[in-house]
């Protein structure tokens, strides 16, 4: 068995120090390796959405890695873009890209060094998912959040189910105005392997 980094290894992460590990790994061939191998549309697809019900700046990205959503909000004109992420070594290949203002270590299950209500908008790809980051969050990114700010947040679909999601966003209700999911493809049509035909949700907030 390969010990390469790969989605079934990404998916079966326990804990940040595993993630840490595999993404440390992973960084230097993520954009050619996953990313353009398996025709990844989730960034793309979250700045299309943001870009369309908001637009608002600064945005922080959450779970940035190497900064393919960041470059999807500048071909936008959002150009104040924030980077945060577990993984350092993803960070340096999101540096590159030439697209953040500001990008900082994180934890997302823990507190981010961020104001609260720092940002007027908020985005991830990638981080609500399997082995990753659950609803257990979702009150860390509405800390982040001004009043009236919107986030879009790409879920995959059977984490989702799984962890209940709904009902966490319905416990939060007083500080969140109204929320709504979008289904789409995770990957493109080119893509292979066992998870090739996943599905994800982009989650769209806006904070009371």
């Amino acid at each position: 068995m390969t010990n390469d980094p790969d989605l079934s290894k990404a998916y079966g992460l326990q804990g940040p120090e595993a993630s840490q590990k595999l993404y440390a790994a992973w960084a230097d061939t993520y954009d050619t390796d996953f990313a353009a191998g398996m025709h990844y549309l989730a960034p793309q697809a979250v700045a299309d959405c943001y870009a369309k019900i908001s637009g608002a700046s600064p945005v922080l990205d959450l779970g940035a890695g190497t900064g393919l959503l960041g470059q999807a909000l500048v071909q936008h004109g959002i150009t104040h873009v924030d980077g945060t992420d577990i993984s350092p070594e993803m960070l340096e290949q999101a540096k590159k890209k030439g697209v953040y203002n500001r990008v900082f270590e994180g934890d997302l299950t823990g507190q981010l060094d961020v104001a609260t209500g720092a940002y007027d908008g908020i985005v991830s790809s990638g981080t609500f998912t399997h082995g990753h980051v659950g609803p257990e969050a979702m009150a860390e990114v509405l800390r982040c959040m001004s009043h009236g700010a919107w986030a879009v947040l790409s879920v995959n679909a059977a984490h989702w189910d799984a962890l209940g999601f709904a009902v966490t966003l319905n416990r939060l209700t007083p500080e969140i105005a109204t929320w709504r999911k979008q289904a789409f493809a995770l990957y493109g049509a080119g893509s292979t392997g066992p998870h090739a035909k996943d599905k994800g949700w982009l989650l769209q907030i806006c904070t009371a």
